[in-house]
């Protein structure tokens, strides 16, 4: 099931097609957390989520690989994490993608070291 978007922007096209990608194998807790405000901050957004095993933290990451090339005809230029899986990053280069298991997300606190940057809570699809 993919959803047509249309957006202006290249860069909320790709945010959009990370987060349907994310919502196609139920992440948990999705944020955007907007940074072009934070002077020195290595990327414009992340997009951050989580799953409740490193077997659903793989499948978020894929479908995220998926729904981006198939939705706004981009790949990632690097991914870390898939080994363990516990964190897996995906760098869009503008956006970077955070896909956590329950505990490392804890006990990361992204949204709590990047608290001086905007959050949008995406609504959950359940």
């Amino acid at each position: 099931m993919t959803k047509k978007i249309l957006k202006k922007d290249a860069t909320a096209l790709l945010i959009d097609s990370i987060v349907v990608g994310m919502q196609e194998r139920k992440a948990k807790d999705i944020v955007v957390l907007d940074l072009r405000q934070i002077e020195y901050a290595m990327t414009d957004y992340f997009v951050i989520s989580h799953g409740t095993s490193t077997t659903q933290v793989q499948a978020i990451a894929q479908s995220v690989e998926e729904q981006t090339m198939l939705l706004s005809n981009e790949k990632p230029w690097h991914i870390e994490g898939q080994r363990n899986s516990n964190w897996i990053l995906m760098d869009y280069v503008n956006v970077i993608v955070h896909v956590f298991e329950t505990t490392a997300r804890t006990h990361y606190s992204l949204e709590e070291l990047w608290s001086d940057g905007h959050l949008e809570r995406i609504a959950s699809t359940d």
